[in-house]
């Protein structure tokens, strides 16, 4: 019998390669049988690196001679499943980013080096038969009793965590019982069953119920969703409907949020709603409480996963709906490396799931409205907020040759007087972090500037320190101007750690709180200056816009959003779009109980068609003007682009390379693809190098996703270009 051929299997390589490499199983096969899904070390090059099975082939287009074994197989399971491989690899070719690197960004940390996968659980201790037996002959050991008791009590174990929560420190007794063979270690489950105590549901009003029912629906099936609904409309309340249901049938599920500061609050909801696993995934877990977290879910073992943009990407055998919350919020889209949008890897996973996704918002990015226009989406309504909350008021104030108190005209500040002095909340929004954005010398005119960027630095005097929000750069203030030597140092415009420290003058006998990136640096801070501002405990509030997303402040009466003219004419063409979804987001804060609100927007140009607009019609009527502008310019959602960037410490590299890359471009672009530059970005000088564009359009997504697919074959084949570093973002969210 002639022997049999062994499989090849197809890796790709955690490496800047476009290309999976075919290689052979290893040649001692202790590590377990080959299997998509599972991590390799393999021989590469002159090194080794690590890599991931995605196919078993029969036969290979290379010599199968030269084909070299793995060197050994990491995993004793595939960490990934099928349909993880199909959606990750899915989106490395929709985004042309290396599939090797794509699917190692999905992986948690530790998993992408050659590091053994965690044990499932958390290390605990159980008793014995003997320790059973013993338990009698412990009265002169009193802290060892207690251990004992309270094993005896949970048959199964109970985790390290636990035994401390409950016993304190127990590890002297812990040792003393193992070494009698009274207790042995065993791994706990990672989460449990919530048991908390249900907090009693509200009613729900009649557009809910729809909402509820309509979802409820396409249960079993793929049906992509916008749910529409104001500010404080009960939104949350529909997902936890929803996840009741579905979660009780032993389905899993999936939420995506965008911001780290708003999963403590939907986690707190859900605990005392939802009785089932929940864990959570976000860049602020810690590397193994992450990577064990992910495990639960890829395991099956918990049943709701909320996270943060990476989450799109876990693996969930048992899939059953999706739910993303904002999915307006740029940061749903990865800046850089796999430039993926979580947004819309949700929906094609759902497509892939066969499962309903819930796309939800206030105000609903262009794309999605004109997806829902199409009807590819099925939108629902909610016009009317939860609890019959009335809408607040948006009031914009001129303050043209007004005289600015902490950046608050006479008129705002009169407000602020009047809803404290009622006992109400205020909300005072500044997207703009520090003391001043500008550092000036009042006798030569000197501007402290980034050395490494074409941007002022911004003031933070608690530090005492001039920062580069770009790149990071930082020195100490000066002392007196570098250019003159005068001492006459000031400065110029407000951040929120300036209007912090004139509105203690201002208000010294009433309680602030600043809630910026600033302030809330150690671990826990935000959750706790963000559940004392639910209570009612901090009658001011001062932020940025991490204050102006889903968050519930009751008491809130009042909202002033003190600066946003510099979004009116931003360079982006999506720039009025940001700013009206931030201007409604940050309104929404107000009046959310039962007493009215009003939002007053300071402003330079009140006469503007966009504050015009959002203040008489709403962001509806906003929207629907914006994307029929879009439409004229033959703009997304319109159409669809590309942009090319490239970068380099040489001032004309990045330019010339680009050259070189339309170039090689113009024999395959033809009639449907239409390429613009290459230009300086918006930023030119940033971190010390220079930045370029290329930007590629196309009014049929099919015919760019051909055309990149060939030019960049050639782009990655062009020489003489290792000075210049280069990336494509297809469907990018900004231009910088």
């Amino acid at each position: 019998m002639p022997a049999a051929i062994p499989p090849i299997l197809r890796v790709a390589i955690d490496a800047p390669v476009a290309t999976l490499f075919d290689y052979l199983p290893a040649i001692d096969e202790t590590g377990g049988t080959p299997t998509p899904g599972m991590r390799v070390l393999v021989p590469f090059g002159r090194s080794r690196r690590l890599g991931m099975i995605v196919e078993l082939a029969a036969r290979t287009e290379q010599d199968p001679q030269r084909l070299k074994p793995v060197d050994a197989l990491l995993d004793p399971t595939p960490l990934l499943g099928t349909s993880d491989l199909e959606l990750i690899l899915w989106a490395a070719s929709y985004y042309h980013h290396p599939p090797g690197e794509a699917l190692f960004s999905a992986l948690p940390a530790r998993l992408r080096r050659p590091s053994p996968p965690l044990e499932s659980g958390e290390p605990g201790w159980r008793l014995t038969p003997e320790g059973h037996a013993g338990l009698a002959n412990l009265a002169r050991a009193p802290k060892q009793a207690q251990v004992a008791r309270l094993l005896a009590a949970n048959r199964s174990g109970l985790g390290n965590t636990e035994l401390k929560r409950q016993l304190g420190n127990c590890q002297h007794a812990l040792r003393a019982l193992a070494s009698r063979g009274w207790i042995q270690p065993c791994r706990i489950a990672s989460i449990g069953t919530r048991r908390e105590a249900s907090a009693a549901a509200p009613e729900l009003n009649p557009h809910q119920r729809l909402a509820l029912d309509a979802v409820r629906e396409a249960f079993g099936n793929f049906q992509p969703f916008l749910l529409e609904g104001v500010t404080g409309s009960g939104k949350t309340e529909i997902y936890i409907r929803l996840l009741q249901t579905l979660l009780a049938d032993g389905r899993q599920a999936l939420l995506l949020v965008p911001e780290i500061g708003l999963t403590p609050q939907l986690q707190r909801h859900f605990t005392t709603r939802i009785r089932a696993p929940m864990v959570t995934l976000h860049s602020a877990l810690s590397a193994g409480e992450r990577e064990r977290a992910w495990r639960c879910a890829a395991t099956g073992e918990a049943a709701l996963v909320l996270g943060t943009r990476s989450a799109a990407f876990v693996p969930l055998p048992r899939l059953g709906l999706i739910l993303v919350d904002e999915e307006h919020d740029l940061s749903f889209k990865q800046q850089d490396g796999f430039r993926y949008s979580a947004r819309d890897l949700a929906v094609r996973r759902a497509q892939q799931a066969r499962c309903p996704v819930v796309l939800g918002t206030a105000t609903p990015s262009l794309e999605t409205l004109h997806n829902a226009n199409r009807g590819r989406y099925t939108r629902i309504e909610l016009p009317h907020r939860a609890g019959g909350a009335v809408p607040p008021e948006l009031l914009t104030l001129d303050i043209r040759a007004q005289p600015l108190h902490a950046g608050l005209s006479p008129v705002l500040l009169r407000l602020v007087h009047e809803e404290l002095k009622n006992g109400n909340q205020v909300l005072l929004f500044l997207n703009r972090r520090g003391f001043a954005p500008v550092l000036t010398c009042h006798l030569c005119g000197w501007i402290g500037e980034c050395p490494q960027c074409d941007a002022r630095l911004t003031l933070h005097r608690a530090d005492h320190r001039l920062w580069c929000h770009h790149c990071g750069w930082t020195r100490s203030v000066p002392a007196v101007c570098p250019d003159c030597k005068g001492s006459d140092l000031h400065p110029l415009g407000h951040g929120t750690e300036r209007v912090e420290t004139d509105l203690q003058d201002l208000f010294p006998d009433t309680l602030l709180a600043r809630i910026d990136r600033d302030s809330t640096r150690r671990r826990g801070e935000l959750e706790r200056l963000l559940g004392a501002a639910r209570r009612g405990e901090i009658p001011l509030l001062l932020g940025t816009q991490m204050l102006a997303k889903g968050h519930h402040f009751p008491g809130v009466t009042l909202v002033g959003i003190l600066e946003l003219d510099q979004g009116l004419y931003g360079a982006d063409f999506r720039s009025p779009e940001r700013m009206a979804q931030l201007v409604i987001q940050v309104a929404g804060r107000a009046g959310r109980a039962q007493r009215a609100g009003r939002v007053i927007l300071q402003t330079r140009h009140p006469e503007h068609p966009l504050l015009r607009s959002l203040q008489r019609r709403g962001y509806l009527a906003f929207a629907t003007a914006a994307l029929e502008e879009r439409r004229q310019a033959a703009l997304p959602p319109f159409s669809y682009q590309a942009l090319m960037r490239a970068e380099s410490r040489n001032e004309q590299a990045a330019t010339q390379f680009l050259e070189r890359t339309l170039r090689a471009a113009a024999d395959i672009a033809g009639c449907k693809v239409t390429i613009s530059g290459p230009v300086p970005a918006p930023m030119e000088r940033r971190s010390g190098r220079y930045h370029a564009h290329l930007l590629v359009q196309s009014d049929q997504r099919p015919a760019l996703q051909a055309f990149l697919t060939t030019w960049l074959t050639r782009v990655r084949a062009l020489k003489g270009g290792s000075n210049v570093r280069w990336s494509l973002d297809a469907d990018p969210q900004e231009m910088l």
